[in-house]
Formats: structure tokens, sequence, C-alpha cells
């Protein structure tokens, strides 16, 4: 019996390092095509044996103000997450301990349609109101996406939430934005984190509304990485730069985060 149970793990470690291989080769590739030159890239005998550079790091940084772009991609990403919260969390609230299910279907539909679909709209309002290449027209854009997810989350967060804990603040006096501020939000860190993580990086990663609404002094990091590629010619070396760039803070995130982030998407899943 002991022998099958070695076996049986053996094999599905086996198959778990091939599944994890599979999905990081492509990071692989990126992380080692940044330290090449463009022919060390074409090359398929220099894959993992080659001369690094770090020059193309240099280049993103010094050649195409790459620092200008990160701090703007922070920018929208931190402001639209924060402007998502401070809407869905009390919108989310309200849905669950109300059942105001047809507001949440209407919000769910919001979150389904693309956001192809909102382009040519937002980019007419927008230029109504002079908010082109700003960076108001990015967060309020960027929000579209961020907004419905934090408060799908949150509701099933809110609604796996013992309701005998908001009666005990109601019994001693709070009122029920009191009980929401001081009870409810404390004790729903895992799923505020969760959902404020996950709402930065869909921000950090958009790319959609950037190419529309952002000009030269709003441009974030996905339309910055345009720069690298030409009719003619793509900088491969530059480009993979680039990309470990963007990749690393939510990278970060991630592991950092990573308990959170499984606890807060699991809260909601049990109730009672």
């Amino acid at each position: 019996m002991k022998k099958k149970t070695r076996i049986t793990n053996a094999i599905l470690s086996g198959l778990t390092f091939i599944v994890i291989l599979a999905f990081s080769f492509p990071f692989i590739w990126m992380l080692l095509a940044s330290f090449k030159t463009q022919a060390q890239i074409m090359s398929s005998d220099q894959f993992f044996v080659f001369q690094p550079t770090v020059k193309n790091y240099s280049n993103v940084f010094n050649q195409y103000d790459f620092l200008k772009f990160i701090i703007n991609s922070f920018l929208v990403a931190a402001g639209s997450t924060f402007g998502s919260l401070l809407l869905g969390l009390p919108a989310a609230y309200a849905i669950a301990r109300y059942q105001m299910q047809s507001i949440g279907l209407i919000i769910l539909v919001a979150r389904i349609i693309p956001g192809i679909t909102f382009l040519i709209p937002w980019f007419i309002i927008f230029s109504k109101l002079g908010l082109v290449d700003s960076f108001t027209s990015l967060i309020l854009s960027h929000m579209l996406v961020g907004l419905p997810f934090i408060i799908w989350v949150m509701i099933s967060f809110f609604e796996g939430l013992p309701q005998e804990i908001e009666e005990a603040g109601l019994i001693d006096g709070c009122t029920h934005s009191q009980v929401f501020r001081r009870i409810v939000l404390p004790i729903s860190g895992p799923g505020i984190i969760t959902s404020s993580l996950l709402s930065f990086i869909f921000s950090w990663n958009n790319f959609m509304f950037s190419i529309i609404l952002a000009g030269d002094q709003t441009k974030t990091l996905p339309v910055a990485v345009f720069n690298f590629m030409s009719y003619s010619e793509i900088n491969w070396g530059a480009l993979m730069a680039a990309a470990c760039i963007i990749t690393l803070p939510v990278l970060v995130i991630a592991l950092l985060a990573q308990r959170y982030i499984v606890s807060g998407l699991a809260a909601g899943a049990v109730k009672g």
C-alpha cells in the first residue's frame, strides 16, 4: 500500500513539475532574452549559454524614459483601485445585506460586456470634457473593470460574515454606517486585500483604455512597450527587458500576498 502511495505521489509530482515548467517557460525565455543582444536572441544555439548584457535595461531607462511610465502606471492603478474600493465596498455590503440581486445582476452584466464596446463612448465623453491625456480619464476608465470585480468579490465575502456581530453593534448604539466602518470593514481584511490587489493588477496590465485615452504625459507601461516596435524591426532585447519590468511588481505582489489572496477568495465559498 505504501509503495503504491509513493508511486502515485511520484507521478503527481512529475506531472506537477511538467505543468509548472510549461507555464513558466515563456517567463524564463523572456527573462533570459532580456540579457541578450538581438543576435543572441535569434540564435537557437545561445538559448542558455550566452554572454549576458544589461544594455537592454540601460536603454529602457535612459533612452525611453521608462521610469516616467512606471510612475504613470502606478498612479493610474492606485487611483482606480482606491476609487473602486471607495464605491465598491459600500455597494457590495448593501447588495449582500439587503438582497438586491437585480442591482448585482446589472453590475455583473457591466463586468461581462467587453471593455472595447466602451471605448468610443468613453473617448467622446472625455474629449468633450477635455480630459483626454489625463489621469482622471484613465482612472475612471480603469474603474470600469476594477469596480464590478471588487463588488462581486466582496458580495460573497460580506454574505459569509455572521450577522450576529452587526446586530451586537446595533444593540450597543452604533448606526448602520458605524457598524459598517467600525465592525464590518476591520474583519473583512482578507477580502479587501484580495479584491484590491487583483484590481490593481488588472489596472497595471490594462492596455485597451490606455492606448486610446493616454497621451505623451500619461502613457502607461503596456502602451510604452510599443516604443520598441516599428514597421521594419522589433527591438526584442529592449522589449523583453520592458516586459520583465512590467511583470516584476505584479509577481512580487502575488508572492507576498498569496496567503491573503487564497483566504480572501475562499472566504465567501462557505457560509454559516
